[in-house]
């Protein structure tokens, strides 16, 4: 994967820095030298590559002096931090159903790790991340805030049946061969991690991941709602297709869309970005079987769908904030791709996000 193919949802990013603590001015003076600000992180359509995330997780290291800021971060990180894909875990219908969706749409959220669910053979299921590619300093806070964080789902969706009953990390306990040789920062991140996984914790493991329990994944869940799930599970299979197509012009058109959200630009200024004439642009669009329109027509699909469920805008910001002059229009558009009005469909998902 090459550096400018790395995106991450710039909520995670606010994450890292609330995590880190401090205050406004503290932020803002490990942030400059990554390039970024407190402001900037308040920008949804933020992207930032692999080599700055690597110096932001690394920054905000240094900043916290917590060896354990990657738990820190996963203890922050809800059903409803991760997006469409969280979504679908609270409709789940069993905890085996959840962890399908996280084997099958990982990817959603991040590029950087796969999650594996296979049996373990000591009995129970392993949950592994598996890096897709070298991570180097910054493996361990974000293999421990992802892990942490799925675990935290499961415990959530089956309202705390659904326990890790051991973990593994693949790293040596922190300050253990370090220059640090006291051993208190060792017992202080080892206990913590049993603390927050709430079971026994091996190091120098071959695999980073936990076990639960194959008892009960097939349970059915209180919070299961087998018409949202369908519904979610379809929006997650759709925009994985699409990840998997945007190596096409009409991929590298819709990124461009994506990345400016706040003003999505004309079709013209897209053609000069590709370094096309308007013409050719259309021309290559219709070749694959698609157009200007439809893609522009296929990101306010999805961000709707995205914003509405997310509660965080009123409808009216939603239809401004996607280009529609009208909100009737936003609203028969909304009606059109959904089958449902936008009302409808923020009362059908909202009550899974409070």
């Amino acid at each position: 994967m090459s550096p400018t193919a790395f995106t991450l949802p710039v909520a995670y990013l606010r994450q890292v820095v609330a995590a880190v603590g401090g205050d406004a001015e503290n932020s803002a003076a490990w942030l400059a030298p990554v390039g970024l600000s407190v402001a900037a992180l308040d920008d949804t359509s933020l992207t930032v590559n692999l080599e700055q995330f690597s110096r932001f997780v690394s920054a905000a290291l240094e900043a916290s002096q917590e060896p354990a800021l990657g738990l820190f971060v996963g203890r922050r990180l809800v059903a409803q931090s991760h997006g469409m894909l969280g979504y679908a875990a609270l409709s789940a219908g069993t905890v085996r159903d959840a962890l399908g969706l996280f084997g099958a749409f990982t990817r959603l959220r991040t590029s950087l790790v796969q999650v594996a669910v296979t049996p373990e053979p000591s009995g129970g299921i392993r949950v592994a991340l598996v890096p897709t590619e070298p991570l180097g300093a910054i493996e361990r806070p974000v293999l421990e805030a992802i892990l942490l964080s799925v675990a935290n789902v499961l415990a959530t969706i089956s309202l705390g049946a659904c326990r890790v009953v051991s973990v593994a990390f693949p790293w040596a306990i922190p300050g253990e061969t370090g220059p640090n040789q006291s051993g208190g920062p060792s017992r202080d991140y080892a206990a913590l991690a049993r603390e927050f996984f709430g079971a026994p914790v091996t190091f120098d493991a071959g695999w980073a991941g936990f076990v639960v329990p194959e008892e009960g994944l097939d349970r059915p869940l209180a919070l299961a709602d087998p018409e949202a799930f369908a519904e979610a599970a379809r929006i997650c299979e759709r925009e994985l297709a699409k990840l998997t197509a945007d190596d096409s012009l009409a991929g590298k058109v819709r990124r461009i869309l994506l990345e400016n959200q706040e003003g999505f630009p004309s079709f013209p200024v897209i053609a000069r970005r590709l370094h096309r004439t308007p013409r050719t642009l259309h021309r290559h669009l219709i070749a694959e079987g698609t157009s200007f329109r439809a893609v522009l027509e296929d990101v306010r699909h999805r961000l709707a769908v995205e914003q509405v469920a997310s509660g965080r805008f009123g409808l009216e910001e939603i239809a401004y904030r996607l280009g529609y002059s009208e909100l009737a229009n936003f609203r028969r558009a909304f009606k059109r791709w959904e089958k449902v009005p936008p009302s409808a469909f923020r009362s059908r998902t909202s009550p899974k996000l409070k």
